[in-house]
């Protein structure tokens, strides 16, 4: 599957239906003294505009990697997502200010029959947009494509509401359409902020995808020579491109031709089953020889899991006078630094003879 083909038709597909929508939309509203018809219009056009940047952002994303850029321009997806973002902001303010023009200065509406089949065959367009595009981008890990169905299956509500409007001017004769277009607006401002908000938050940095943190850190850990996979760092260079490293905890017996081929293999097996690239894969020597120090393992990893919010200990090691070992702390914990220090101190004094170094890390994925 063409990830950029997928995307771009879908985009097409999107820019069609959204420009015939607004242009029976806009004519029907114009005819009918319709201010929520005509502003639902807009909001078609505003949806085709999107799938217009769509479709330029993937083509920009598309573009190999250079000496300026060498993990590819894959980033750029993100910022055309907030760009779409940002388009449906405006496209909220300015239907807002149109309603309450309206709403200071009311218009009697004029339905009619043609008017209502239209809008409510725009309904069961639009859900059927809405659902097939969604539907790809999730299916190719596009974040535009998935923001542009969602706001696609909000219209169809939004549609649906102008449908129940009319009905309660039909019936009783109250013109609600310049409220409803100001519940509209605000609809679009919520999904615009939505929109946004999320796209910042992939751009500024988000935790590893739960699923697949767990599944990378399985495969590595499914390799005999590893008792563990630890502090698993994954960057985005794009939707299709996840870079990181890792840390392993080996037997201290094993030889660097041994640990180059199973980095080898890791990197290898991690590639194939989960598309990431691991750049680097750092050790972790467990002693593996001498009872004693395996006590004093278990004693010293009792001691620090016994405290609330200490999710996990890793990368013992023990040598000569000193002991070394990663203590990982949860963010829910109200004082990280405090609890730390707290454990320091209690492993300290339970092991005078020894030099203590214990690493803070940070809860970074699953």
């Amino acid at each position: 599957m063409d990830r950029k083909k997928v995307i771009v038709r879908t985009s097409v597909i999107g820019i069609l239906a959204n420009l015939l929508l607004a242009g029976f939309k806009a004519a029907v509203g114009l005819l009918s003294n319709s201010i929520a018809i005509v502003l639902d219009a807009v909001n078609n056009l505003s949806d085709a505009l999107s799938s217009v940047i769509t479709i330029v952002g993937t083509r920009l994303a598309g573009k190999k990697p250079d000496k300026k850029h060498p993990y590819g321009h894959g980033r750029v997806e993100y910022l055309t997502a907030a760009i779409i973002a940002v388009i449906v902001l405006y496209a909220g303010v300015t239907s807002l200010v149109e309603s309450v023009k309206k709403i200071i200065h009311p218009e009697t509406p004029d339905y009619s029959v043609a008017s209502l089949i239209i809008v409510g065959v725009a309904v069961l367009v639009k859900l059927a947009l809405g659902f097939y595009v969604k539907k790809t981008g999730e299916k190719v890990s596009s974040d535009a494509l998935i923001a542009s169905g969602q706001d696609a299956r909000n219209d169809a509500v939004i549609s649906a509401a102008t449908l129940v409007a009319a009905a309660v001017y039909l019936i009783w004769k109250l013109p609600v359409e310049a409220w409803l277009g100001a519940v509209i607006s605000l609809v679009i401002l919520k999904s615009g902020y939505e929109m946004l908000s999320q796209t910042v938050s992939r751009i500024v940095g988000e935790r590893v995808d739960s699923e697949l943190s767990l599944g990378v850190k399985k495969t590595i850990s499914e390799f005999p020579q590893v008792s563990g996979a630890y502090d698993l760092i994954l960057h985005s260079y794009g939707p299709d491109l996840l870079i990181g490293s890792v840390h392993i905890e080996v037997p201290d017996t094993m030889c660097a031709a041994d640990l180059d081929q199973l980095e080898r293999d890791i990197t290898d097996k991690v590639s194939a089953e989960h598309g990431v690239v691991l750049t680097g894969i750092s050790i972790y020597s467990v002693n593996t020889t001498d009872d004693r120090i395996a006590r004093v393992r278990e004693d010293i990893r009792r001691r620090v899991m016994t405290h609330e919010h200490v999710l996990q200990l890793h990368g013992f090691h023990m040598h000569d006078r000193e002991i070394r070992f990663d203590l990982v702390i949860g963010f829910e914990a109200r004082d990280r630094k405090t609890l730390y220090e707290q454990i320091c101190r209690e492993i300290r004094e339970a092991y005078p003879e020894y030099d203590i170094y214990i690493a803070l890390d940070s809860d970074i994925s699953d």
